[in-house]
């Protein structure tokens, strides 16, 4: 009979070695792990900051009120019913980066039944306080350029001293981009038809790029949105460049378009219609 005490016994200093290594192995894999990890981490990170907030840094800086407008002498800023109740006698006065506010586009119509609700009241506060002044259309594919532009002539009466007609086209909608450029083309051309001077073109820069860069275009002076951005990459000619759309401006309570008119303020009056018109003769 064999006793217990006869037993084989296992050797603890071998079943010792057995464990530590176990021990090394386990975390051996937890800092492949966790460096796996930590390198996904910073792969999302650097893909969010250059899909997200690159581009945007420039809107972001503003949101916090860190604001920087490029170089330019004459500044303005563009306006709809968004800006809601604008106090014009602080707007008058005030001043955007050291400049004043020079010139105010005013939103008035959309589509071809659409009146901005604040249209009227805007243009007129323009005129009454000093501010060189002019009205957009923001354009719709849902019905025709024709009805459109008829609705335009029809609700706006504009002045010798006011800056020319603006279409603003930023959808392709249901077009094709051919069909887009004769309805664009339709538009411009009634209208200047009816002012006596080319409509001022607005899109953005990729936008034209993609969709409205045709011959038949370059004759309209070009108002350029492109955000976030120290300079233009657009080579081609424009007048306008509307490079933020978080600016603050002393009179609107929230946040508002800024531009700058590309030339000296004696330049931009002779943009006005009455100017050119007056050229003509």
């Amino acid at each position: 009979m064999v006793t217990s005490s006869t037993k084989k016994k296992t050797s603890p200093r071998k079943r010792g070695k057995s464990s530590k290594k176990n021990e090394n192995s386990t975390r051996k894999l937890g800092y492949i792990c966790i460096s796996i990890i930590v390198l996904v981490v910073v792969i999302f990170l650097a893909f969010v900051y250059r899909s997200y907030f690159n581009p945007y840094s420039f809107r972001l800086k503003a949101l916090f009120g860190v604001v920087k407008y490029p170089d330019g002498k004459v500044r303005g800023i563009d306006v709809s019913h968004y800006q809601d109740e604008i106090n014009w006698e602080k707007l008058r006065n005030a001043q955007l980066q050291g400049t004043p506010v020079n010139f105010i586009f005013v939103k008035a119509t959309e589509g071809s039944d659409r009146l901005d609700e604040n249209f009227n009241q805007n243009f007129f506060h323009a005129r009454r306080n000093g501010i060189m002044r002019g009205a957009y259309h923001f354009f719709s594919t849902q019905s025709s350029a024709k009805t459109q532009a008829k609705y335009f002539c029809k609700m706006v009466q504009l002045d010798e001293e006011d800056l020319p007609p603006v279409l603003d086209v930023e959808s392709l909608g249901k077009y094709s981009p051919n069909q887009l450029q004769k309805e664009v083309l339709t538009w411009l051309n009634i209208v200047e038809k009816h002012y006596g001077v080319a409509p001022i073109l607005y899109t953005s820069y990729k936008f034209r790029k993609s969709y409205l860069s045709i011959p038949e275009l370059e004759k309209y002076p070009y108002w350029i949105a492109h955000y976030f951005v120290d300079s233009l990459t657009y080579t081609g000619e424009w007048k306008f460049w509307q490079h933020t759309d978080a600016g603050k401006v002393d009179g609107i309570k929230g946040y508002v378009d800024v531009n700058v008119f590309n030339g000296t303020y004696e330049e931009l009056v002779g943009m006005t219609i009455g100017a050119q018109q007056r050229r003509k003769e």
